[in-house]
């Protein structure tokens, strides 16, 4: 399954389209709340998440876990669910995440690089 990089915006029709290899109407993402990018594809978060860190110098801390539900809209869009999202040195000892503000500034990166 592809993985790639996003810096500009993807069309939901072009993440439909690789969500459909996998997963049909939900693409997995990993955001990187620092640099503003994120990663989608891939059948793990972590394998998204190792590829920001190798091409894109991510930080582990600044990454975030997210699953696209392609069908829904606003706050149904993103779901907070991943194995990377638990980093209890910052304080997340969920696999969601715990903090409101950080889910604002997730949500605010991904309304920014999807189209609809």
């Amino acid at each position: 399954m592809e993985t790639r990089i996003v810096k500009n915006k993807i069309s939901r029709r072009d993440l439909k389209a690789l969500a459909h290899e996998q997963y049909g109407d939900i693409i997995k993402a990993v955001v990187d709340a620092a640099q503003e990018i994120m990663g989608v594809g891939g059948e793990l978060h972590v394998d998204i998440q190792s590829l920001l860190i190798e091409k894109e110098n991510s930080k582990g801390g600044d990454t975030w876990g997210i699953n696209l539900y392609l069908e829904k809209t606003g706050n149904d869009f993103v779901e907070f669910d991943s194995m990377v999202n638990l980093k209890p040195g910052l304080g997340n000892k969920t696999r969601g995440v715990d903090n409101p503000e950080v889910q604002n500034k997730i949500r605010e990166i991904v309304d920014k690089l999807v189209a609809d």
